[in-house]
């Protein structure tokens, strides 16, 4: 079990799977493996980080970064890219997103499920930042996100947030609460009141092309094109 700092209810399986993944996502759960040697952890937190889109803010450090237009924001151009970038912190670290999940999770995007915001840096023609999900119709299950220049995550987040508002989504998962998701407005749910909204809110995922054309809105009404 990986020490996440979480009191979890915990299944385990020896591979991630399509049909795993979409049955877990359905029920509030998501794999959290520790390595490649070890069976794979299943988990369902007792609480979770959760924003209420109504409740999304952007501070205004992020706001302002946003609105000197010096990265260009995409959506689904690169997931792979995305995903491997989060398996890797910036000291060469690795982390809990193991080939497995790298590839289970690019299947999953393939099948329409997973997506990813990528943060680019156009002068460079390299990825300053990203972060990749899970879209469950009116809930939208964050994973993880990375940066490579300062500021890069939280300017995919500020775009998610409002990219998912456009779209209708209600609820953004961001698993725990940090010091990052917690200037976004995410704070803490019992596991009880995020299944109730779970039930409440999941459906179809959106498509890429449903999520592409609200982030060109987005980008118009606040001036970020």
């Amino acid at each position: 079990m990986p020490d996440n700092g979480l009191d979890n209810e915990v299944w385990y399986s020896e591979a991630i799977t399509l049909s795993m993944l979409k049955e877990a996502y359905w029920h509030g759960i998501f794999p959290w493996p520790f390595d490649e040697e070890h069976l794979i952890p299943w988990v369902q937190p007792e609480e979770r980080g959760m924003v209420p889109l109504a409740d999304f803010h952007i501070p205004h450090m992020v706001r302002r970064e946003l609105k000197k237009k010096i990265c260009e924001v995409k959506i689904d151009t690169d997931f792979e890219s995305v995903i491997r970038n989060c398996s890797q912190r910036n000291n060469g670290e690795s982390t809990w997103i193991t080939n497995s999940v790298i590839n289970a999770y690019i299947e999953f995007h393939q099948a329409g499920w997973a997506h990813s915001v990528e943060v680019w840096n156009p002068e460079m023609g390299k990825l300053a930042g990203g972060l990749y999900g899970v879209s469950l119709g009116g809930v939208f299950a964050g994973e993880s996100m990375f940066y490579r220049e300062s500021g890069a995550s939280k300017i995919a987040l500020a775009a998610l947030g409002l990219t998912l508002k456009q779209c209708g989504v209600q609820l953004l998962d961001t698993q725990m609460v940090t010091p990052t998701t917690a200037l976004f407005g995410a704070r803490d749910w019992r596991n009880a009141d995020y299944l109730a909204g779970l039930k409440k809110y999941r459906g179809e995922p959106l498509s890429t092309q449903c999520l592409r054309d609200a982030l060109e809105q987005v980008k118009a009404q606040f001036h970020l094109e």
